[in-house]
């Protein structure tokens, strides 16, 4: 009886979401990074960036030829994902740290509950061995935190990669092998080789994304600044800015800063920015004023703000990497923050589907079911409860499938946040598919945070008059 109902409010996926209550009338400038943020890319690079990588782990350090063989796979890990780098497992961990079982890899298969809870002593992982501040594996921490839409590729190339030794009993240190191929994915940036690539196909790596456009042509026709800050190269910046936006993007532009180096960018005060002229070349100037139309490299965020006065919450920045484009501007700086999470709106077109709907609203009722009942302890009712409990966790991999058949949604464990969110809701203001998503606001909307029910607000499963529904979004129907 449910599903008609909640079928006729579906979520939005041209939505933006709240995190922190934010008006857009505060904001009088608008910075964006541009990988993922500004501009988009297709299927095709993931495969580029991990064939470059295999290639230089087998001529350059020296691994098996035979690692070949192994292709990408588009559909084996999701961003958000931890990974034990003296253990070589991949897995999820939810908000409180503890890792979601079914979801753990070594190699390209999945290890046994049992095995995981022998491991780890159970499935909680202490605090010390989590990743660190940016979810780097450092300073002790054994874990490793992809969150980067850049390291889906990295993640599968390591899998591969171990799969490879294990299946051919070739003994090996993983933590040799996690650098190995950290830096043969670092490589494929830094030495060129990805973005000569997409310099020479543009069309073939590039979304083309009119919409990007329309965003900065809405902004600059209500008077608000903006400022580019990316880690990528010039020229790669510029054909890629010339193809989505025009020849004369840089009129868009108040301030635009290329190998920024972030997050070093945010906490660095000893580089000083340079000029990069129209050939690319660095000038050795010394500069006195960051001005519209020039490209600058480098810097450090101190310095930007001596040069431009744009401080506090006046600014709104844009990033697709929760700490490094975030963390320390919210955090330290007081400016407010927006993710760009393009996984949110395949996510939320899944939970549109009345499959989705019919299996969530059902597992719904048998947790309630489950939580009720099991005052009953007689012998008929305990075979009961556990065909429930059976069936409740057939239903949850059923659920988890939807996503990702391996690890889910980037968003959800069985039953809390994942860790990547729990970070979202930390260090984002707001958070969207795309920037396109603004060209459904006005200038001066406010975001207000839905009120969520903390679990003491709430009465307990017995006392609910009708089952939980799913969260809904009337609007954009409304509309």
């Amino acid at each position: 009886d449910l599903i008609p109902s909640i079928m006729s409010n579906l979520l939005n996926p041209d939505a933006i979401f709240s995190n922190n209550e934010m008006s857009l009338s505060d904001i009088e400038i608008y910075g964006f990074d541009y990988d993922y943020t500004l501009v988009f890319y297709s299927k095709h690079l993931h495969t580029l960036i991990f064939n470059a990588a295999r290639d230089l782990l087998i001529n350059e350090h020296r691994y098996p030829a035979e690692i070949r063989k192994y292709e990408y796979d588009p559909n084996f890990a999701i961003r958000g994902l931890h990974y034990d780098v003296q253990r070589a497992i991949l897995m999820k961990i939810d908000a409180f740290h503890y890792i979601q079982l079914g979801t753990v890899y070594r190699g390209l298969s999945v290890v046994p509950d049992e095995e995981v809870i022998e491991m780890y002593e159970g499935s909680h992982v202490p605090l010390e061995q989590m990743s660190d501040f940016y979810g780097k594996s450092s300073h002790g921490n054994t874990m490793k935190q992809f969150m980067d839409i850049f390291s889906l590729p990295e993640m599968t190339l390591l899998s591969c990669v171990n799969e490879h030794f294990l299946k051919n009993n070739i003994d090996y240190e993983p933590v040799h092998l996690y650098k190995d191929v950290k830096d043969s994915i670092r490589d494929v940036h830094i030495k060129g080789i990805m973005y000569r690539a997409i310099e020479a196909d543009i069309e073939k790596y590039i979304c083309y994304a009119e919409q990007t456009r329309a965003v900065l042509a809405k902004l600059a026709d209500h008077g608000k600044k903006m400022f580019l800050v990316t880690n990528s190269p010039s020229s790669f910046v510029d054909k890629g800015m010339s193809y989505i936006v025009g020849k004369d993007w840089r009129d868009l532009f108040d301030v635009v800063i290329v190998q920024a180096e972030k997050p070093n960018f945010f906490n660095d005060k000893r580089r000083p920015f340079r000029k990069v002229n129209e050939k690319g070349v660095l000038l050795w100037d010394k500069i006195y004023k960051l001005q519209k139309g020039q490209i600058y490299k480098q810097g450090n965020l101190y310095e930007f703000l001596k040069l431009t006065g744009w401080r506090g919450s006046k600014v709104l920045y844009f990033g697709d990497h929760i700490y490094s484009d975030l963390a320390d501007l919210t955090l330290k700086h007081g400016w407010r923050t927006g993710a760009i999470i393009p996984e949110l709106r395949s996510e939320l077109k899944i939970m549109n589907t009345e499959q989705y709907i019919q299996t969530m609203t059902w597992l719904q009722t048998l947790t309630g079911l489950l939580e009720q009942m099991q005052v009953h302890r007689d012998a008929e009712s305990q075979l009961v409860l556990q065909e429930w409990k059976k069936e409740r966790k057939e239903m949850r991999e059923m659920t988890k499938s939807f996503f990702n058949a391996q690890f889910g949604s980037l968003f959800r464990t069985d039953q809390n946040p994942t860790y990547f969110l729990r970070r979202l809701s930390r260090f984002a203001d707001i958070y969207m598919a795309s920037l396109s998503c603004l060209l459904n606001y006005d200038v001066n909307h406010t975001f207000y945070p839905r009120r969520t029910p903390l679990q003491h607000e709430l009465p307990a499963w017995a006392d609910r008059t009708s089952t939980f529904r799913v969260p809904l979004l009337q609007e954009a129907q409304a509309k």
